[in-house]
């Protein structure tokens, strides 16, 4: 089974075909097909190729299935005794993708 390390949204993932992951929100329409160029290594059973710092003709095929927002996370900043108290929420945008393919 060939898998692959893609890098998109500041990150890196270890993807194979038939992966479902969720990644930083991306401009496509959901049941659209993304292709993720920025492909670091590429892996097929014993042999690997690492690029430098990407493998050359190398992509990684994915089709959207959703787009959403996570939970909420809190953030909280508190100072005792000091009258200071500071309360705020976040919920990061993502997109799911299903990985359908990779090409070395």
């Amino acid at each position: 089974m060939s898998y692959a390390v893609i890098k998109t949204g500041g990150k890196q993932y270890r993807v194979q075909q038939g992966d479902v992951l969720r990644v930083e929100l991306l401009n496509a329409e959901e049941g659209a097909v993304v292709s993720f160029d920025q492909v670091l290594l590429v892996g097929e059973g014993e042999s690997i190729t690492v690029g430098a710092p990407i493998v050359d003709g190398a992509t990684v095929s994915a089709t959207v299935r959703k787009h959403g927002r996570a939970d909420k996370v809190r953030i909280i900043k508190f100072r005792r005794r000091k009258h200071h108290k500071k309360q705020q929420g976040h919920r990061q945008h993502f997109t799911e993708v299903e990985i359908t393919g990779i090409n070395a």
